[in-house]
C-alpha cells in the first residue's frame, strides 16, 4: 500500500466503503428470480464459449482456456474494481511517493488525502456500477472472493446481474435472448486475452508508459479529483450542442477525467491506447451480431434498442458523467472498432482480420482503426 506519513495516498477500503453505500439498489427481483437469473447467466456464458470460437476461429493458449467466470452484484463489481485499479495505479503512486513526499502537496495529501480521495473515488464507481453489464477484468490479483485465473494477472469474467436485469426490463425484450446477447460481447473478450496470450501484458506496458509520463504532485491528482466530483455533483457547466460546449471545452471545461489528467506527452500512447481499445470493443459487438441470428432469435430488436440506449443516456447528469469518465469516447470505440472489423473481414475473410492478432506491430493505429484500408494494405501487403 502506497502512502505518505503512514497515511494512504488513496484509502481503497474506504473507496469500496464509499461506493457500496451509495450505489443504487437494483432491481426489485424474488429471490427465485435472482437464482434464475444467476444460473441462466452461468449456462450462457458456458454456451457462448463454442458459438464465440467457432465464429472468430480463435482458439485458447495453452492454460488459457479456464478463466472463471463470475456473476457478481453491483458491491461485488466494485470490490473486483477497486482491486484492478489498486494495481495498475501503484507504480504511479510509487512515483508521486517518492518525487512529492517532503513537498508541500505531499504533507496535504498526507493529512487528508488518502481518505478524501478514496471517497471521491468511491462516488464515481458508485455512478459506473450501475451501468456495466459485463467485464473481462484483466490485471487485478485473485482474492478468495474473487478468483482469478492463476498466473494470469488474476483474468476473469464478470457479469453484473442486476444490471443486466434492470436493462432487459428497460428495453422490454426477450430477458433469454438478451442475457445470451450480453454473454456472447463478453465471451469474445475472454477469447480475446486467453487466445492471445501477449495482449495483456502488451496493454499492461502501454497503461504503466502512459501512467510513467505523468508529472502530477499528489495536491494536483486530489485537485482533480476534486474538479470530478464536483461536475458530478452538478457544479460544471450543462453539456449542451453548439457555442457553449465548444466555449466550455476551449476553457478547459466538459473534458473527461482522462483528458484532464493528461500530458502532452501522454497524447502517443493513448492513441495506441484508444486503438487497440477500440479493436476490441468493436470485435465483440462484430461478433455478438455475427453469431447472434444463429442463436438469438430477436437479436435485431435487440441492437436496436439497446443502440438507442447507448446513445442516449439517461438524461443530462447522466450525459455529464458520461463525459467527465471519458465514455463518449467508448461509445465511439464501440462504432469505429466494429466498422473496421466489419470492413477487413470484407475484404480479406476471418483468417485474413485474424493477422491482427498476430504481434503489437499488427494491430492497428489510430489512423487505420478510422481507414481499415490502410491497415489491409500494411499488414497484407495490398495496394488499392
Amino acid at each position: 500500500m502506497t502512502s505518505l506519513g503512514g497515511v494512504e495516498m488513496v484509502d481503497w477500503n474506504l473507496a469500496v466503503a464509499t461506493a457500496t453505500r451509495l450505489v443504487k439498489p437494483g432491481p426489485e427481483v424474488s429471490r427465485d428470480e435472482a437464482r434464475e437469473a444467476v444460473a441462466e447467466l452461468r449456462r450462457h456464458a458456458a454456451a457462448s464459449e463454442e458459438h464465440v470460437r467457432g465464429f472468430t476461429r480463435l482458439s485458447p493458449a495453452d492454460g488459457a482456456g479456464d478463466t472463471p467466470v463470475l456473476v457478481v452484484d453491483r458491491p461485488g463489481w466494485i470490490r473486483a474494481n477497486v482491486a484492478g485499479f489498486r494495481e495498475l495505479l501503484s507504480p504511479l503512486l510509487g512515483k508521486m511517493q517518492e518525487r512529492r513526499a517532503g513537498g508541500p502537496g505531499g504533507a496535504v495529501l498526507g493529512v487528508v488525502g488518502g481518505k478524501v480521495t478514496g471517497v471521491e473515488v468511491g462516488m464515481l464507481l458508485s455512478f459506473m456500477a450501475s451501468r456495466v453489464l459485463g467485464q473481462y477484468e484483466t490485471f487485478a490479483p485473485p482474492t478468495p472472493d474473487l478468483p482469478g485465473t492463476p498466473g494470469a494477472g488474476g483474468g476473469r469474467l464478470l457479469l453484473v446481474a442486476p444490471n443486466v436485469v434492470h436493462v432487459e426490463r428497460e428495453l422490454d425484450v426477450d430477458p433469454h435472448d438478451f442475457r445470451l446477447w450480453v454473454c456472447l460481447h463478453e465471451e469474445t473478450h475472454r477469447t480475446q486475452f486467453s487466445a492471445v496470450p501477449w495482449l495483456r501484458d502488451h496493454i499492461e506496458a502501454e497503461i504503466h508508459s502512459f501512467l510513467g509520463e505523468t508529472d502530477m504532485d499528489p495536491s494536483t491528482l486530489l485537485e482533480r479529483l476534486r474538479e470530478a466530483v464536483q461536475s458530478l455533483a452538478g457544479g460544471g457547466k450543462p453539456w449542451t450542442a453548439g457555442t457553449e460546449k465548444e466555449e466550455a471545452e476551449a476553457d478547459g471545461e466538459g473534458r473527461s477525467f482522462v483528458e484532464l489528467v493528461q500530458t502532452p506527452a501522454q497524447r502517443e500512447v493513448l492513441g495506441r491506447l484508444t486503438a487497440v481499445m477500440s479493436l476490441l470493443e468493436g470485435h465483440a459487438d462484430y461478433v455478438m451480431d455475427g453469431v447472434g441470428p444463429q442463436v438469438v432469435p430477436s437479436v435485431a430488436e435487440i441492437r436496436e434498442k439497446f443502440q438507442k440506449r447507448r446513445a442516449a443516456g439517461a438524461g443530462r447528469l447522466d450525459q455529464a458523467l458520461r463525459r467527465l469518465l471519458g465514455l463518449d469516447a467508448k461509445l465511439r470505440q464501440y462504432r469505429d472498432g466494429e466498422r473496421f472489423v466489419r470492413a477487413v473481414v470484407n475484404e480479406v475473410g476471418m483468417e485474413g482480420f485474424n493477422k491482427v492478432w498476430t504481434s503489437p506491430n499488427t494491430l492497428p493505429t489510430k489512423g487505420e482503426i478510422a481507414k481499415p484500408a490502410d491497415w489491409v494494405a500494411r499488414v497484407h501487403r495490398k495496394t488499392d
